[in-house]
């Protein structure tokens, strides 16, 4: 029985207006999948729902019937063809252009040597997801993970690395489908490399010194929810409407309350203010791997995993020849200091001026969520329970 790989490779370091109700529908998914990948972590970890949507989104289109529907509903998009291909044609376009951040991101499609593929399903890939295509020998795995995990390191700047065992691949391969994205930007406001130092964090069962960068005196937007007993702070990055909101419990051991109710932490906040703050946050750097076929399977995409009754006729084949097989994603994220030398100087100057008006303290020496949203697009969310860097 023949078979198909999805797997999901990305990585971040650290406009045009989209689609309203993709922005809605990415928010939604967001919060259902940080649910399901947060069962299989204790841990820090952290998950990218707009990486996962793209290359799923770009299986779906090979998919018919109740296969295509249910990947469709999972991901919050339409069963109109002509509307998923305009949404994610139009998307790919907008998150591609040229920005005073880096954000790329490319979807490859590993074809097995003299596998027959649909040319309308590479054409629509190359034309609405932006993809490349490459024949390969599945059969002589490990030169084809080799091959594959190369492409990966490429994409995303030497971030990820072994995305995809040999184990995985098999003569009965056909086609392996990836995403890469990669988000690198500067703070609006950079931390200061001679304010960092060690500062107490206080997980739920012990106190670490932890490496902490410092901003005084700064203004930023920020808002509370007290029914999840939280604050949350927006430190804007270079560039329009790219933020990374920091979610922080009022308690150390407050993040339950937070991820049992995540659907209302990425929902938009009636209203903010804006006030001027010291800012105390821990450097941090994680690498996580979801296995995200459990996580679509608990979502209610069933059809796609079943041998011999999964429809990817429109990639390949006959109706049951091809399944999903696997779905994981990896992903890296580094949060420092970033920027300070363009903006040494201010940082002075702030210092001269220092108490013009009493500033707040937001000291994240806890564990705490995070996410990054661009054109209020969920890119990136995670968990940070210890601050490893």
């Amino acid at each position: 029985m023949k078979s198909f790989l999805v797997l999901v490779g990305l990585s971040v370091v650290f406009a045009h207006p989209l689609d309203y109700r993709f922005v809605l529908n990415n928010t939604k998914f967001a919060a259902s999948v940080y649910k399901e990948a947060a069962l299989q972590n204790e841990d820090n970890f952290l998950v990218s729902p707009l990486s996962a949507q793209l290359v799923l989104a770009l299986s779906q289109s090979g998919a018919k019937d109740q296969t295509a529907q249910e990947i469709q509903d999972v991901l919050k998009l339409s069963h109109s063809k002509v509307v998923i291909d305009c949404t994610m044609g139009g998307l790919l376009q907008n998150l591609n252009r040229q920005h005073d951040y880096d954000l790329r991101t490319v979807n490859k499609i590993y074809i097995k040597e003299n596998c027959p593929i649909n040319t309308d399903f590479i054409d629509s890939a190359k034309l609405i997801y932006q993809s490349e295509t490459e024949n390969i020998d599945f059969g002589r795995n490990k030169e084809a993970a080799a091959a594959i995990n190369q492409w990966v390191e490429q994409a995303t700047d030497d971030k990820i690395h072994n995305l995809i065992d040999p184990e995985s691949l098999t003569n009965d391969t056909r086609v392996v489908l990836l995403n890469a994205l990669r988000f690198k930007a500067n703070w609006t406001t950079p931390f200061q490399m001679f304010s960092t130092m060690k500062q107490d964090f206080h997980s739920a069962d012990s106190t670490i010194q932890v490496d902490t960068m410092h901003l005084f005196e700064e203004y930023f937007d920020w808002y509370d929810k007290p029914e999840l007993n939280a604050t949350f702070l927006e430190l804007p990055f270079v560039g329009d409407n790219v933020s990374m909101t920091i979610v922080l419990p009022e308690v150390s051991d407050g993040l339950s309350l937070l991820e049992q109710n995540i659907d209302l932490v990425l929902e938009p906040p009636h209203s903010k203010s804006r006030e001027m703050f010291n800012v105390a946050l821990p450097k941090f750097k994680m690498e996580s791997k979801i296995d995200f076929k459990r996580v679509l399977q608990n979502l209610g995409v069933k059809k796609a995993f079943e041998e011999g009754a999964a429809d990817f006729s429109g990639m390949a084949g006959d109706k049951g020849e091809l399944f999903i097989d696997e779905v994981a994603q990896k992903t890296f994220v580094d949060v420092n200091e970033d920027g300070m030398e363009a903006a040494a100087a201010t940082f002075v100057v702030k210092i001269v001026n220092r108490n013009v008006e009493a500033s707040r303290d937001f000291i994240v020496n806890r564990p705490f969520l995070f996410f990054v949203k661009v054109e209020d697009l969920v890119v990136f969310m995670g968990r940070v329970v210890v601050p490893y860097y």
